[in-house]
């Protein structure tokens, strides 16, 4: 039986630029992803994904709705189900960053896609949800009954 990793991820914008965490996953290069993390025994996407970005990056956010859940397969046989948010920014905190992140940035579409022609982004979904925020269906955060 494979065991599937339960992950959450929040896509947050403020005016042209989205809010990304620069990460050392152990390769030549830091990688980049939105805030984003594992669902944790006893939590639901929801609370999971609050947590994630205040450890993440210090910031408080409002989630305003729902990307859907995403299926990704990576080449080692590992399934992810990842749950996509849209979150506004609403206050910076004087907090310590996760360990695992070495900066966050604020950054445009462009410097992004830019990153994903560098292979620096974590994962093919990081571009994929921000696309999708900016034009595909978002569903009201009431399809998750935590």
């Amino acid at each position: 039986m494979s065991l599937i990793h339960s992950t959450a991820a929040c896509v947050i914008q403020r005016g042209e630029h989205f809010l990304m965490v620069e990460e050392q996953r152990g390769g030549p290069h830091n990688v980049f992803n939105q805030p984003a993390g594992h669902i944790e025994s006893g939590e639901g996407p929801i609370t999971a994904i609050l947590r994630e970005v205040v450890e993440e990056t210090a910031w408080q956010v409002s989630l305003t709705g729902y990307l859907g859940l995403y299926v990704f397969h990576t080449d080692e046989g590992q399934t992810f189900h990842s749950h996509g948010f849209i979150g506004t920014p609403l206050e910076q905190l004087d907090l310590a960053l996760d360990p695992d992140i070495t900066a966050t940035h604020w950054l445009t579409l462009e410097q992004i896609r830019a990153l994903e022609q560098q292979s620096r982004l974590r994962s093919p979904l990081v571009l994929k949800r921000i696309e999708d925020a900016l034009s595909g269906p978002c569903y009201p955060l009431a399809v998750i009954r935590e």
